[in-house]
């Protein structure tokens, strides 16, 4: 019987579907059949790890060891397999990744209470904003390798994105209805000038009639008292009870749109409206996020090599 010291450096294939929380290397021992070398873990500490072993982002959980026997035609080739699971030192992406994003996207809301006429200092906001966060989120993807499924953190940046993003189109939204408030009271202005118009060429014309009228000596019968049938008279005071009875009904509104009704212009309920919901959905989006990812249990079989 003799014994051999094999040195092998192996490259392990890590999934990283939960980024920020765990990543499981997978590392196989194979390349002779049974007819020559038959692959034997030990029963007690397969496997050492040195003390002083220390890598950087990565703290190494646990492992576990395993049989992967595979047959082919050229005959039965034993395998060993050891899975290693590493967790991420998970402040230092708190503090290069998750709150700069939080900063990004809550910068982007400081438009919402800048004024609507205020479009050189909402638009600057805005794309630098989205500009920063796309330059982040490249930034990201690079120290990472490229996989063909949904890392935790693409969905992080990806919606961090869509909110900076969202924010830029609320400033065109609120642009547009205020121009469009605007054209609106432009042209009530111009009816209620054509009407005041109207009114004092009638009042003219009236006022010559009149006139001419007086010359005639026919004026007389402006002058004439009105006289009003007995039940016309009934009639009118039914209508004005009618008319006092609905003027009293009371309006049933609700509170938001009570509420909204302090602010005319509807480019000023857009602003209003997107200071409440966009932190709100954010901070409903915080609340999946983190308990989807911090709370699940790590599937074995994703990924599975």
């Amino acid at each position: 019987m003799r014994s051999k010291v094999i040195c092998i450096t192996l490259s392990c294939q890590t999934s990283t579907s939960g980024y920020f929380l765990m990543a499981k290397s997978s590392t196989v021992f194979d390349g002779w059949t049974t007819e020559d070398l038959i692959f034997k873990w030990k029963p007690l500490d397969p496997v050492q790890v040195t003390s002083d072993l220390h890598l950087p982002r990565f703290a190494l959980e646990e492992f576990t060891t395993d049989y992967c026997d595979s047959m082919t035609n050229t005959g039965t080739y034993s395998c060993l397999r050891v899975d290693l699971l590493f967790k991420r030192e998970f402040s230092y992406y708190l503090i290069q990744i998750y709150i700069p994003c939080c900063m990004l996207v809550i910068v982007s809301w400081v438009s919402f209470w800048l004024d609507q006429s205020a479009v050189p200092a909402r638009v600057s906001l805005g794309v630098t904003t989205l500009l920063t966060m796309a330059t982040q989120t490249s930034g990201i993807n690079q120290t990472l390798p490229p996989v063909s499924y949904t890392k935790a953190l693409d969905v992080w940046t990806g919606v961090c994105l869509t909110f900076v993003f969202g924010a830029l189109l609320e400033f065109a939204l609120v642009n547009y209805a205020s121009r469009s408030d605007q054209h609106r009271e432009n042209v009530k202005k111009q009816r209620r000038q054509w009407e005041l118009e109207q009114a004092a060429a009638l009042e003219a014309a009236a006022a010559v009639a009149a006139a001419d009228h007086m010359e005639d000596g026919t004026a007389v019968f402006g002058m004439k008292p009105i006289v009003r049938h007995p039940r016309e008279a009934l009639a009118l005071d039914k209508a004005r009870q009618c008319e006092i009875h609905m003027a009293m009904a009371p309006k049933r509104e609700g509170c938001a749109r009570t509420w909204l009704s302090k602010f005319p212009s509807r480019s000023k309920r857009i602003d209003v409206v997107s200071r409440i919901t966009f932190p709100l959905i954010f901070a409903l989006f915080n609340l999946a996020y983190w308990c989807a990812y911090l709370l699940r249990k790590d599937d074995s079989e994703t990924h599975k090599d």
